[in-house]
């Protein structure tokens, strides 16, 4: 049998018996992983720079959202001094330092790692005060 044939049967042989493992239902995906060998080929150094670039934006995720916390727990504490020094406030104002509070508590739950711990106190009195003016109605 001369090279011709054996290349020109070989090759058609190749291709019937990877077409017909492709269609049976057998996990082997021969086509599918060819084309992925391809495409990590021609695209090997794209994908090394996205990976990079994702690690990136996800160091910029976990700032801005420490940093959130970081901003509501200023607010917190500034709202403690405000109390501490006798400033009166409107329930609305209240119930928006609840909602930082919730924010903040939210993130420390879910981010042990994360220094906590530090408006601890601030938040205890900050409901002490919202249920003293709640029971004498004196909200500003």
């Amino acid at each position: 049998m001369p090279i011709k044939d054996f290349l020109t049967w070989g090759g058609g042989g190749l291709f019937l018996l990877l077409t017909l493992v492709q269609i049976a239902p057998v996990k082997i995906n021969p086509w599918s992983a060819i084309a992925r060998w391809v495409g990590k080929a021609i695209n090997g150094d794209v994908l090394d720079k996205l990976g990079k670039v994702e690690a990136r934006l996800e160091k910029h995720i976990q700032n801005d959202d420490e940093r959130d916390a970081d901003m509501h727990r200023a607010r917190i504490l500034q709202f403690n001094t405000e109390l501490l020094r006798e400033k009166k406030h409107t329930e609305e104002d209240f119930n928006e330092i609840f909602y930082n509070i919730n924010c903040y508590e939210r993130y420390c739950r879910d981010h042990p790692n994360y220094q906590n711990g530090r408006a601890v106190h601030a938040i205890a009195n900050i409901g002490r005060v919202y249920d003293d003016r709640l029971k004498k109605h004196d909200f500003l």
